[in-house]
């Protein structure tokens, strides 16, 4: 049964005093389908929430409703709503998803109809307002150029044609339509946290300007948005969790300070720790102030607690008044690509290399005869790959053109030259453009099942000195250290803001010696991976990527808060060498946060990069050698004596 006394999770309010257990269900379009039922039948919650968008999902979902114009959500909700919504219904648990996509009406729609066939009559409400393309038009006559938030470029003047652009909402329509009584409900592109924000707002009638509780909420929506990545997945200590096979998904038991424990139901794989929430707390990641559309969360203020097993205690977290501008997600089609992967073995690598990119320069024209030309060498333990990759509005051109020139290079080519691919079938991919607009722009609306519109009322704003980026958009860098770059999301020709509240603790490019002062003494380091010591989870927001770091006590959080500068970053990474670099400290966490700019070019979608989403880049790093003060290092455990021995 659920966590509250009968009517107390339909109605909300301040009379209430019981954390609400808030579960997630998918991190992603395609997660775990048995989420959904694990959730419901593994122990008391109150809320099932559902993560399922990201820029390169709206993409996909345009595409799907090109072959179905009713379509353009995520059609695995309805897979998961089928085990579990008669069991929401009777046992009182709301449920609270972004499945909606570019449809959350149609969406909501096909739940009822879903519901009916099974003999259930839920309240299904849905949130919109989102969706700005018809829009585009007469906003940009009125002045709104939707610049890109890294070039500062207008997109009227870039010459796409946009075929997806939706605004990240906050969760007040979701509170709205709670309020109102609503079982389900369905949404579009809110921000991710939101799904958290709306159930806790509605459970204990916060205002809108109640911040602290607000940015708390943004917090345990952030932890737990990614399911099992809070849980022990995507864990640098990994091998640490007992069980890590099919973790659990996430709860989070937000209190009525917007505090919470983050836990996961009993007897499921995985672990949920201190370690594990720092991870998720640091992922896709920017500047400490991390701006979402109904508050601004001080990530630098929060503090993790373990409770015991299984429970990390989060907050409180201090919250600042919602930025003026919303992020808006615009996707557009860039054109067709191809690749083709060649395989180098044995002797003379370097050579193999040189012989083959002449070969493909003759074979396809080189660089001058596609509108993009990309060639990679990746070195592995036993072989090395190199990929080659083009582009071009013609699918023609990279299609069967491109594979016939790399077919007639293979027999004229380096000894024991092979394809580990190639086709001549090219694939469309799109460009993620990152814009702003007022949040006074945006209508958002909650539409309740029996059809009444009712307007969602507008956050009480401030303006944003860290740059007006929203939610996973990586907010300006103010504060920070921001190597060779102008702070994100202000024109090229603005005057950058004033210290203010929201710039966290400034640090210099090159930081002082271990030690804590010039000259000080190191004591004796060893030379070992970074990972021997240091935790990280990285990720992509857009054309950027994050690579967030943690140490397990003060004192190696100290050591690599002093080692750890942008100069030293771009040694180890040497495709940031060139690239601008933001730094950030979180003390709390006992971490830094590192964003390398234009990284991942335009997006997921048109990345050329084996790892487009940047998901490798912190295993990378803490691959990478470092001076580690030997005292810092556990000794070495000896053997376990063999039986009989």
């Amino acid at each position: 049964m659920g966590t509250t006394a009968p009517g107390e999770a339909s109605t909300g309010g301040r009379g209430r005093t019981a954390p609400l257990r808030i579960a997630n269900c998918s991190g992603y379009y395609g997660d775990r389908l048995a989420a959904a039922r694990e959730m419901v039948e593994g122990g008391p919650i109150d809320v099932l929430t559902g993560d399922y968008l990201a820029e390169l999902t709206m993409l996909l979902l345009w595409k799907a409703r090109q072959r179905d114009p009713d379509g353009g959500y995520a059609v695995s909700f309805l897979a998961q709503m089928r085990d579990v919504l008669g069991t929401c219904l009777e046992r009182g648990i709301k449920v609270v998803v972004n499945a909606g996509g570019l449809n959350p009406a149609g969406l909501a729609a096909k739940l009822r109809e879903l519901a009916a066939a099974a003999g259930l009559r839920p309240s299904v409400a849905h949130v919109e307002g989102d969706d700005l393309l018809g829009r585009l038009p007469e906003l940009q006559s009125r002045g709104h150029e939707f610049a890109h938030l890294a070039t500062g470029r207008p997109l009227a003047s870039a010459g796409v044609e946009p075929v997806t652009a939706n605004a990240y909402l906050g969760g007040w329509g979701i509170t709205q339509a709670l309020r109102s009584g609503a079982d389900v409900v369905v949404c579009g592109r809110v921000t991710d946290a939101s799904l958290v924000v709306g159930p806790a707002a509605w459970a204990f009638d916060w205002a809108a300007d109640d911040w602290d509780a607000l940015a708390g909420a943004v917090t345990a929506g952030h932890i737990i948005e990614c399911g099992t990545q809070a849980t022990g997945g995507n864990y640098s200590f990994f091998t640490e969790i007992p069980d890590p096979v099919h973790p659990g998904f996430p709860i989070a038991e937000v209190h009525p300070d917007g505090s919470s424990v983050i836990t996961k139901h009993p007897g499921t794989g995985g672990a949920v720790t201190v370690g594990t929430v720092t991870a998720q707390l640091l992922y896709e990641t920017g500047h400490p102030a991390y701006l979402n559309a109904d508050v601004v969360a001080r990530f630098d203020t929060v503090r993790l607690t373990q409770q015991g097993t299984d429970r990390v205690a989060v907050g409180p977290v201090t919250g600042e008044p919602a930025p003026d501008t919303l992020k808006v997600c615009v996707n557009h089609v860039g054109g067709h690509r191809n690749s083709a992967v060649f395989v180098l073995t044995g002797l003379d690598l370097d050579a193999k290399a040189d012989f083959a990119e002449a070969a493909l320069r003759d074979a396809t024209g080189g660089p001058a005869a596609f509108a993009g030309y990309d060639l990679r060498r990746e070195h592995g333990h036993e072989v090395d790959r190199l990929t080659l990759t083009v582009k071009d509005p013609d699918p023609g051109k990279v299609g069967r053109g491109f594979f016939s020139a790399v077919a007639g290079t293979t027999l004229a080519g380096y000894p024991g030259l092979y394809l580990e691919h190639a086709t001549a079938r090219p694939t469309e991919y799109g460009v993620y453009w990152p814009a702003l607009i007022p949040a006074r722009e945006v209508r958002a609306v909650t539409v309740l099942a029996d059809g009444t519109r009712l307007p969602v009322p507008a956050a009480p704003l401030r303006g944003d000195p860290s740059g007006g980026r929203t939610d996973e958009g990586t907010p300006g860098t103010p504060g920070g250290v921001s190597a060779g770059r102008v702070s994100p999301g202000l024109r090229p020709d603005a005057v950058p803001p004033p210290p203010s509240p929201v710039a966290g603790p400034q640090r210099p490019e090159r930081a002082e010696p271990y030690g804590g002062r010039p000259g000080a003494a190191h004591g004796r380091t060893v030379r070992l991976p970074l990972g021997t010591l240091i935790g990280a989870r990285s990720g992509d927001k857009g054309g950027d990527a994050n690579v967030g770091l943690w140490a397990r006590d003060d004192d190696a959080y100290a050591w690599l808060r002093a080692y750890l500068d942008v100069p030293r970053l771009r040694a180890l990474l040497p495709e940031a060498a060139r690239l601008p670099v933001s730094r950030y400290e979180l003390p709390h966490l006992r971490a830094l946060n590192f964003v390398v700019h234009d990284l991942l070019g335009d997006g997921v979608a048109a990345s050329t990069r084996a790892d487009p989403q940047a998901k490798a880049l912190g295993e990378r790093l803490r691959g990478r050698l470092a001076d580690i003060p030997e005292r810092l290092v556990e000794p070495p455990r000896p053997p376990r004596a063999r039986p009989g021995a």
